[in-house]
């Protein structure tokens, strides 16, 4: 603990003076505490754990169990929804032979742009309960734009939704409306 040394000098007579005494205070046992505290806290906390979304994925088939049939969703039931470049997203409700580039409608990510679509086309299904957006994003699409999509499925409160491949041809039309050629270009030469 802490020590008093006491040191005594011989000298002859004169004046009486208070001895000095020199203090030292012994840190050993406040370092032990140190670290009994530190050890105690770290086993003591709970590390943060990593955050994992659960994915209700459907249970695998059975071999011998029949392959339901492919589902069909009538045009009236639907709509879908193109992800194109530079933050822009078409909309259609066509089938293969009557889509083209006056049909396939351009709208934008805010409420009133493919909200409204989105409600307007609920609104307008022949059977409300079985409505389905489908999100295609095209080549062109950035994740923000998928994202933003998925947050509008959870705002419009459409629960029934599926992202899937742009068709071909709804790709011809889409690069017919956007621009693009479809083919990529050969360098000119001289």
């Amino acid at each position: 603990m802490a020590e008093v040394q006491v040191q005594e000098k011989g000298g002859k007579g004169g004046k009486v003076r208070s001895k000095k005494q020199n203090t030292r205070v012994d840190m050993t046992p406040m370092v032990d505490l140190g670290f009994l505290l530190i050890t105690f806290f770290m086993f003591t906390t709970t590390f943060s754990k990593p955050n994992v979304m659960d994915l209700g994925l459907p249970a695998k088939p059975k071999e011998n169990t029949p392959k339901p049939p492919p589902t069909e969703i009538k045009l009236s039931n639907s709509i879908s929804l193109l992800l194109g470049k530079d933050n822009k997203v078409f909309w259609h409700q066509q089938d293969n032979t009557s889509l083209t580039d006056q049909n396939l409608n351009e709208t934008t990510y805010d409420r009133e742009g493919i909200r409204k679509v989105i409600e307007q086309a609920k609104a307008n299904a022949a059977d409300k309960t079985k409505f389905t957006v489908i999100i295609k994003p095209t080549d062109d699409a950035v994740y923000k734009n998928f994202v933003d999509i998925l947050d509008e499925m959870a705002i419009t409160k459409s629960e029934q939704y599926g992202v899937t491949d742009v068709k071909p041809w709804e790709q011809a039309i889409y690069n017919k409306k956007v621009g693009n050629s479809g083919a990529p270009v050969a360098p000119a030469t001289k």
